[in-house]
């Protein structure tokens, strides 16, 4: 048996070209998931040919899926219909017959393996592994020079298309399930919060904004109560005090607005600017009145989101947070809400420490800091539905009155008590059970370090 080169190289030519035709499809059908179209559209605007077209694919991108679903179908069997016949009997089987092998049905079960091995390696190398890589890594160049002789198949095969979708379609139907589109398939939040962590992981997107993702995602969750300066720490001026009185709580507290109560803070009636209280003329006789601006007032258990929105509408940068009894719980700014998203933002006039600060083991909070954030920068499972902050949440796991120092063991930390006013925890320091405490701000007097 002599080896038929004329047949032998255009059946070669063929095996590569159907190799090829199935990279072809699989490359466009990874490009166009992959390819965003807003890249598309901005090429197509800057006059991109190749853009158009690939922007008229990916507009549809169900039809031309399908399109390359089934290029790849017909590849794949011309692939296994001519490619193994023809290695395995123009080549193999000859080659075999040379070196003396005359058994025929050994030389049929060998050029079989062998051309199988051939036929199934240039499939999975060069017609699926390969393409696919290249789409995924240039998406954009992919999708640009294929996209026009896609849209050639898609039109040349369209009625076979239309009758196969419809045919899987329909045979969904039957057995109850609703056929799905590849632009239905919306990310859950869950979905997209994994999508990010390997995107950081990857080095795509950097600390600062995994981090501002993370907070919008809170943002939508948080209510007004969570964040809201609660009444305690209000400073606020009053109409049945005098104006000088009132002048000395504002150079003593340096505030940009002050809610403007009748006798306490239950009744609120406005707010001031510290500006309209500066450029006053300071030889005539004024009244908290004459500066009063509107305020608005929500409900503790607004979100945030509203709030904001509601702000935005009536140009106000206060709120006050009213609990379920109609009394004042808190107060809201423009500023405390964007918190949420960029993280704390301080001006000239702010002293206090960060929500919280790191230092070794050592972990300081802010008693009004949430305690899911807590759990979350601790790795920790603190669950309390009556409270909403950590000091809160400490406070109620004391007996007694409260005082620096006091301190509780919870899920292997100690919860330690650094700053109080009155009745209210306002620094917590955080650290590993035995750990001692060395050079932390805020940290407890010597007397209390002894006793730890």
């Amino acid at each position: 048996m002599e080896l038929e080169w004329d047949l032998i190289f255009w059946n070669v030519v063929l095996v590569l070209f159907l190799v090829f035709l199935n990279g072809f499809f699989v490359a466009s059908e990874f490009a166009l998931v992959k390819v965003r179209q807003s890249r598309l559209t901005q090429l197509s605007k800057e006059g991109n040919v190749r853009a158009k077209y690939a922007l008229k694919v990916n507009q549809r991108l169900d039809a031309y899926l399908s399109a390359t679903q089934l290029g790849i179908t017909l590849a794949s069997l011309g692939l296994g219909w001519v490619g193994e016949p023809a290695i395995a009997d123009l080549i193999i089987a000859p080659l075999l017959h040379e070196f003396g092998v005359t058994d025929e049905t050994l030389i049929h079960s060998i050029a079989f393996a062998v051309a199988f091995c051939i036929i199934t390696f240039l499939h999975i190398v060069l017609g699926e592994l390969a393409p696919k890589s290249l789409a995924i890594q240039r998406s954009v160049g992919v999708s640009l020079w294929l996209s026009w002789p896609l849209l050639m198949f898609y039109r040349l095969f369209l009625p076979f298309i239309w009758l196969l979708n419809g045919a899987a379609n329909r045979l969904l139907k039957l057995v109850g399930v609703e056929p799905a589109s590849e632009h239905d398939a919306a990310h859950t939040e869950e979905e997209i919060r994994i999508l990010m962590d390997e995107s950081a992981k990857s080095g795509i997107i950097d600390k600062d904004e995994m981090t501002l993702f993370d907070n919008v995602f809170e943002f939508a969750d948080r209510v007004a109560r969570e964040i809201m300066l609660p009444r305690t720490d209000m400073d606020c001026l009053f109409t049945n005090v005098s104006y000088a009185d009132n002048m000395k709580v504002v150079y003593s507290t340096k505030h940009t607005r002050y809610p403007v109560g009748v006798e306490d803070k239950d009744q609120i009636v406005g707010f001031v600017h510290i500006t309209d209280l500066l450029t006053a003329d300071p030889d005539e006789e004024h009244n908290l009145k004459e500066f009063l601006r509107p305020i608005l007032s929500v409900p503790e258990s607004m979100e945030i989101s509203k709030v904001l929105k509601l702000m935005q509408r009536r140009k106000s940068q206060v709120a006050i947070v009213i609990d379920e009894y109609g009394g004042t719980a808190g107060m809201l700014t423009a500023e405390t809400i964007l918190e949420e998203l960029v993280g704390e933002l301080q001006d000239e006039f702010d002293d206090e420490l960060p929500n919280v600060v790191i230092k070794g083991e050592l972990t300081s909070v802010d008693g009004r800091m949430l305690i899911e954030d807590v759990n979350d920068l601790l790795g920790l499972e603190i669950e309390d539905d009556e409270v909403d902050s950590i000091g809160g949440w400490l406070f109620n796991h004391l007996e007694g009155t409260i005082s620096k120092g006091q301190k509780i063991i919870h899920e292997g930390y100690v919860f330690e008590i650094a700053q109080t006013e009155r009745l209210r925890v306002q620094r917590v320091h955080i650290y590993k059970n035995k750990i001692a405490l060395v050079d932390a701000p805020d940290k407890p007097s010597r007397s209390n370090q002894d006793s730890q």
